[in-house]
Order: C-alpha cells, then sequence, then structure tokens
C-alpha cells in the first residue's frame, strides 16, 4: 500500500508532525513531497493521501490553494484527509485544536473547494532563533497579544504528539 504525504511548512514542524504519522502506518510506503515544489501529480496511484499546512500571519500558503485548484478531481477520488498546524491550537482549553474551533479550518473550508472528510489541527512551534529579526519581532508581538511565550531566545514546541497519533489511527482507518 503506497501514502502521499503532501506538506507545506516554513521551519518544518508540519513536516515534523507528517513523518511522525507515516511512522504510525502500518505496511504503508510512505512518499514525502514539498508542496512547495510540487507542480502536478498523479494522486490515484496511491492508497491514502494527506495533506498538512501551516499557518504564518494568520493564513495557509497560497501554494496549498494552488495545488488543491489543481488536482481537485483526484482529491475527491481518493481517500484524503488535511491537516493544519498554527500556535493558536495550542489554546486546547478553548477548543481551538479542533476542526470546529479552529477559525483557520472555517476560513480554509470556504476557500477550498476540497472539503476533506478528515481533518485534523495540531499546536505547532514557536522557533524564535531560526526566525529572521523582522519574523521575530512579530511573531513575538502576536504571542505577546495572545499570552503565549515572547523570550525570542526560547525554542518551544506545543505540538501533542498522543494526539497527532490518534490523527494517524483515524488516517489509517479511512
Amino acid at each position: 500500500m503506497k501514502a502521499l504525504l503532501l506538506y507545506s511548512t516554513r521551519e518544518g514542524q508540519t513536516k515534523k508532525i507528517m513523518h511522525h504519522i507515516a511512522q504510525q502506518l502500518q505496511g504503508y510506503e510512505c512518499q514525502f513531497v514539498d508542496l512547495h515544489e510540487c507542480q502536478t501529480m498523479d494522486l490515484t496511484q496511491y492508497d491514502k493521501v494527506l495533506v498538512g499546512a501551516s499557518i504564518r500571519y494568520g493564513k495557509l500558503n497560497a501554494k496549498l490553494y494552488q495545488f488543491i485548484d489543481a488536482h481537485i478531481k483526484q482529491l475527491e477520488q481518493v481517500k484524503a484527509a488535511f491537516y493544519c498546524v498554527n500556535l493558536t491550537a495550542r489554546k486546547v482549553d478553548q477548543g481551538k485544536d479542533t476542526p470546529e474551533g479552529s477559525v483557520y479550518i472555517k476560513t480554509f473550508l470556504k476557500k477550498s473547494p476540497w472539503q476533506p472528510s478528515l481533518i485534523g489541527v495540531f499546536a505547532g512551534a514557536l522557533y524564535y532563533p531560526r526566525y529572521r529579526p523582522i519574523d521575530r519581532m512579530m511573531i513575538r508581538f502576536i504571542m505577546k497579544l495572545t499570552g503565549g511565550e515572547t523570550d525570542t531566545t526560547k525554542e518551544v514546541e506545543y505540538t501533542d504528539w498522543e494526539k497527532v497519533s490518534l490523527f494517524a489511527q483515524k488516517f489509517e482507518q479511512l
């Protein structure tokens, strides 16, 4: 069995999550593809397709929507799922780590012709030392407004790996 694992990432957390999911898939040959380097693909040659994308400054990368537009018919024919990675999902007590409580998923579903049957939302990571100075300043400002970590010397991983593993099980059962 073959699984296509497509990702759109900035600092690598979405790809790291994708690799964690791949480790949970028993008996699957997994092919990883960066959506930013992908033009066209035949998705129908895979048993399952997973798309993961991260949020930066409140938006998913335009390459994600371009990929969906170019592959919508195939996405609707195969067993496919989607997950979104963002820092807002760290607010578990407010339900922002669920498709129903995530403003980013609501926006995605409004903008996208693809309406996946399985959707995940995962908290990402804060990698201050890796950011360009302007990004570090902007993200620190956003984190200050939202009650998050503001020490720019830190790297903080908010991802709940148990939740990722549970999503992987659901994806495998699609």
